[in-house]
């Protein structure tokens, strides 16, 4: 078992991960910020849902969630179609545009890693991948990708 001190320093490494996820996030489109890239995230990896549950796995508030749908659905990135179990309600849906909005996404996503980690051998980027994975299983299912979200372990996916 490690020592208190590499917990600490693990404790400080994770916490600079924002400082990755920030630098990250500025290869967003100015069309799609994060929050609107959760909610696509969350869409795609769940499949379609109510605006409560997509509130939930984001955990964020309802009100903010409602803010990034709205701004989704106008760019036509996903439709709100009725309940069928309760027409008071709305299934939220990924659209093709949207899937095309994660395609490309993933690919500003992967070039810029390939740029910043150029430096890093295949065994390193593969040992860091294994070790990254194995410690979002030891926290359990990661739920989803959320800017600023509380959720363990939030990442691009």
């Amino acid at each position: 078992m490690a020592g208190q001190g590499q917990y600490e320093e693990l404790a400080r490494q994770l916490s600079a991960i924002g400082a990755v996820k920030r630098e990250l996030s500025r290869i967003l489109p100015p069309s799609c910020p994060a929050g609107s890239a959760a909610v696509l995230h969350v869409l795609q990896r769940h499949g379609e849902m109510r605006l409560g549950r997509l509130a939930e796995l984001l955990a964020v508030d309802v009100s903010v969630t409602s803010r990034h749908v709205t701004h989704v659905a106008e760019r036509g990135w996903i439709e709100r179609v009725a309940d069928p179990g309760d027409r008071r309600s709305r299934i939220l849906r990924l659209t093709e545009d949207g899937t095309d909005v994660l395609d490309d996404l993933a690919q500003r996503y992967t070039d810029s890693l390939a740029v910043t980690l150029r430096e890093w051998s295949d065994d390193e980027v593969g040992q860091l991948n294994t070790l990254l994975d194995r410690l979002r299983a030891s926290f359990g299912d990661c739920r989803t990708p959320a800017a600023g979200g509380r959720t363990s372990g939030s990442s691009p996916d």
